[in-house]
Parts: structure tokens; sequence; C-alpha cells
């Protein structure tokens, strides 16, 4: 890794990895921060280009957000290894640090996708996003190149070694990389068959609405998902999906209880259900397509007003419990 091509690959490495491709940069990072040690490398050059290549991806990845909204957010959680964090961790994150998420957003699994295109969604500033993006970006790559530093001596006696092997090296590390995305492609599978159950179809609830039987319907929505999309069905009570053990008790249980969200599979509406039916609750149902498929069926909405506290809540940090 010498170079202009060594650091070209670091380059395009970073960008892939941050665009999105299951390439991951921390290895690179960390033999390329061990042979800058050695002075084989550029330092500050190897510094500047991967945290240019970190906030370039964050910027297309904002850009995306704040052009197309929570259509970039349910494509991401679609295609994610990470379904579970995408769904809950990236919001909660937000709504707990604000902007400072962008800070550790790249250390965290899942959180690093998806916080700059929810930054661009949720109307974030650009400068603010900007500097919270390249401070988060210089934290993370000092750190993978400082422990490439700190391995210098090992690293430095492991690469020759890996230069004879050549293709073999190549090979294992391909077969790492398949191996890594096969476990998360398993555990995504997990996720959602633990949360098939019975669903409602947005024609069912309209019919029981027109005929006078209508079931507690909740919106389990969070703050920040409400902000993306400022209407919901009518009379729905909204539950957020991290407050929902809190509301058990106010929930009727002589009645059927329909849960919507605006994720891929109905996955947080289907985690409240899970979580009311572990609790005694019998009639309970996610809504199937969630409120995209309600409003995509030309059935009415109301407008939600985002209260001060509302907005305060989505976007900027909350207080330790």
């Amino acid at each position: 890794m010498r170079g202009p091509f060594g650091l070209g690959f670091v380059f395009l490495n970073v960008l892939l990895e941050q665009l999105g491709f299951p390439v991951p940069a921390v290895p690179t990072l960390v033999v390329a921060g061990a042979v800058a040690a050695s002075g084989k490398l550029s330092a500050a050059l190897l510094y500047a280009l991967a945290v240019g290549a970190c906030v370039l991806a964050d910027s297309a990845w904002y850009g995306a957000g704040r052009a197309y909204g929570n259509r970039v957010m349910r494509l991401l959680c679609q295609i994610s290894l990470s379904p579970d964090s995408c769904v809950s961790q990236t919001q909660g994150a937000f709504e707990r640090w604000g902007p400072k998420a962008l800070l550790f957003a790249k250390f965290v699994p899942g959180l690093a996708l998806i916080a700059p295109p929810l930054a661009g969604a949720t109307r974030m500033p650009l400068a603010r996003f900007g500097a919270f993006s390249l401070l988060g970006s210089t934290l993370w790559v000092g750190a993978a190149l400082a422990a490439g530093a700190l391995l210098r001596a090992q690293i430095e006696r492991l690469l020759p070694q890996a230069t004879q092997v050549g293709g073999a090296a190549a090979g294992v590390l391909l077969l790492v990389l398949a191996g890594y995305i096969g476990v998360k492609w398993w555990e995504r599978r997990r996720f959602y068959a633990a949360l098939e159950m019975a669903r409602i179809s947005v024609e069912e609830l309209r019919r029981q609405m027109d005929a006078g039987a209508t079931p507690l319907i909740v919106d389990v929505r969070s703050p920040t998902a409400q902000t993306l999309e400022l209407r919901r069905i009518p009379g729905a009570l909204n539950v957020p999906v991290q407050d929902a053990a809190r509301h058990l008790t106010g929930l009727a249980r002589d009645r059927e209880i329909v849960l919507y969200c605006n994720c891929p599979n109905e996955a947080s509406a289907a985690r409240v259900a899970r979580l009311l039916m572990d609790h005694g609750f019998e009639r309970v149902r996610p809504l199937r397509g969630g409120l995209d498929a309600w409003i995509e069926a030309g059935y009415s909405v109301e407008s939600i007003t985002m209260t001060a506290a509302d907005t305060a809540t989505a976007a900027a940090p909350q207080p330790s419990a």
C-alpha cells in the first residue's frame, strides 16, 4: 500500500462503505494507519482523503433525504442488513441526542448509513449537518488510523506474509465478507420472522369504520417519524413504539386494536403488537402496508399539528432518565 495507488484505494474503500456497499473500511484504515506510521504514506493526506470520502458520502445521503424524505428512509430500511437498527435505533438516537448523534453514528452498525439521510429528511440545517458530519468523520477515521499506528509492529510483521500468499489472502477476505453478509441476512430473516402475525388490510379497516365498529387505532410512529409524514388515520391514538410499555394500562382490552407505522413490513407496529399480546391482549393486529397503504388507497387522513414540545423531542437532545 504505497503512493497514490494506496491512497486512492483507501479513499475508494471508505467512500463505497459509507455509501452502503458491504466493503468494510476499518481494516483498510487500520493497515493504512500502520503504513503511514512507518513513513511510507503521507499521514496528513491519508487522513484528509478518508475524512473527505466520509463527508462526500454523507452529503450525498443528506441530499437524497432532503429531496425525497421518507421514501429514501423506507428504501434503506428495506435493503438494510440490520432492520432492527434501521427501525428503532436511528430515530431513537436522533430524538435523544439531536445532531450530536452524527458524532458517534459511524461507530454504530446500521446507524452510520441511516443517520445522514434522516438528517436531510428532518430538514437539519446544512451548515449544522456539515459540521457534525465532519467532526464525526474525523473521530471515526482518527480512531482507526490511531489503532493502526499503535499496532504498527504487528501489522508490519504480517504484511509480508499476506503479500506472499496473495490470492489466498484475498480469497479468505472474500469468504469472511460473504460470511458476514450471510450472518446479517440470517439475523434479518429472524427479525422479520419474529414479527410474523395476522395483519388487517386497509380495506377491512375502512369497512369496519364505515360500519361504526371502529377499532382502537394506534399510531406507533416516533416523533421523528411523524415529522416525515404529518398526517394520520382519523382518530388514531399516538403511542410511540419506544413508549409502548408505559401505555399498556391505558389501552382497552375489550376492543380490537389496530396498530400502524410507516416502516417496512410494519416492523414497529408488529413489535408493539407482540408486546401487547405478551401482556394478555388478544385482539391485536398491525395494519398491512401501514400509513402508506392507507394514503395510497385514497382514504381520509387528518393533519398532525406538531407542538413545540413535539418538535423539540424530534429534533433536539433529551435529558438522560
